[in-house]
């Protein structure tokens, strides 16, 4: 048994506390459990998520690059995991569950062709890695969560099964109605919903046929196109201000949460949730071998899923560039959203961490809502916001 292997074995099995018992509400991605009482839903719940970690053996990146992504891949695959749950959400469902040796929908294995570690799939470290390169990322260079996201934004126009209207919030403001527009594009032109590279989708992605379909027809008649909102933010200077804790916390109780990919310095997490003052995350720091779906588009799906009790850490550790995530499948989900986030921000438990506004601000000088691939000075302007995030995580050794 090799060292990967047995870092893997040991983490599973020796290096992580059980959950604690608090009479504090447990809160993961939008719904609410109880430690006392729902300890084995809580973990079920916690399984279920797409757990993507450091690989190695894969085929090299750019086909002369690396082989393996540990010791720079983290926030990529905390990107991956964020990703993951909108698409679980968009086609499974939040409450869906992955038991262990269950036969799984289709549906399912089609997500995780998605990102499985090879140049075709859709949201593959491949891909990210490759994408990155014109956001000014050389490959294995570390990622901050804004650069991610502008990433999985573009890679995202191209995932024709998932017709996902992606939206990374500039400045710290979501424009109601920017995205309104991004998500209804019928209201200004018809046929804006499809987005480009159809061609070869059945190909691509290991998606099958008859599901590709159904996503074409689906996507035609629908009136919203599912949305997934990433919001770069910076919560401070070295540390994060402690007036954002409990909005931050606040944000992990919305039914549209995905969660947020932040860390601290040395490692990038996913964190899904908090119980009193401790996140709830996955950790992507694990080297696992690569996967090889088979002819059918079937996965060993094992070391997709975190069996274990998860990880937690004091909230005042989080480093303070993060990036929150939210989903929401329909127009009534955004409008609800929209509701809840104005009365977080009418109250006093917190600062609000953005501001939501009904349209757009005199100083946006532009918007990019309408292009299915971001602009290139956009993203610039929020990497140069952001300049300091790259610097203080550390690039872990190899």
């Amino acid at each position: 048994m090799d060292a990967a292997t047995l870092t893997y074995d040991t983490l599973r099995f020796g290096e992580f506390e059980d959950f604690p018992e608090t009479e504090e509400p447990v809160w993961i991605l939008g719904r609410e459990f109880s430690a006392l009482t729902e300890k084995d839903e809580i973990l079920s719940d916690i399984a279920s998520r797409l757990w993507f970690t450091y690989r190695r053996n894969f085929q090299p990146i750019g086909g002369t690059g690396p082989t393996s992504d540990t010791g720079w891949g983290c926030m990529l695959r905390c990107g991956q995991m964020i990703l993951g749950q909108a698409l679980v959400c968009r086609h499974l469902g939040r409450d869906w569950r992955w038991i262990r040796g269950q036969k799984q929908k289709e549906e399912y294995f089609s997500i995780l062709n998605a990102f499985i570690d090879k140049k075709d799939s859709y949201y593959s470290i491949h891909q990210i890695a490759q994408m990155g390169v014109g956001e000014g990322k050389s490959i294995g260079q570390w990622y901050g969560p804004n650069t991610v996201a502008q990433v999985l934004k573009k890679l995202s126009a191209f995932d024709s099964w998932s017709q996902l209207a992606m939206h990374v919030a500039m400045d710290n403001t979501v424009v109601i109605e920017d995205i309104k527009r991004l998500c209804m594009p019928w209201l200004d032109f018809a046929g804006a919903a499809a987005a480009p590279g159809l061609e070869g989708e059945r190909e691509l992605n290991g998606c099958a046929e008859g599901a590709c379909a159904l996503a074409g027809a689906e996507g035609e008649a629908a009136l919203w196109r599912p949305l997934v909102l990433l919001i770069p933010l910076r919560l401070g200077l070295s540390d994060i201000n402690e007036a954002y804790i409990e909005t931050l916390k606040n944000c992990f109780m919305l039914p549209q949460s995905l969660g947020v990919i932040g860390g601290k310095p040395n490692s990038a997490h996913y964190f899904i949730g908090y119980v009193g003052d401790e996140m709830i995350y996955l950790d992507p720091h694990t080297t696992q071998p690569a996967v090889e779906p088979s002819d059918d588009g079937q996965v060993p799906d094992d070391t997709y899923h975190c069996q274990h009790p998860p990880c937690r850490m004091h909230i005042r550790e989080l480093d303070p560039s993060i990036a929150v995530g939210f989903f929401c499948h329909t127009e009534d989900d955004f409008d609800d959203w929209c509701m809840r986030i104005r009365k977080l921000s009418g109250s006093r438990e917190g600062l609000p961490m953005f501001e939501l506004v009904d349209s757009q601000p005199s100083h946006f000088t532009s918007s990019d809502v309408l292009n299915l691939t971001p602009d290139f000075s956009d993203s610039d302007r929020l990497e140069r916001f952001f300049d300091s995030e790259d610097e203080e995580f550390e690039i872990l050794s190899l």
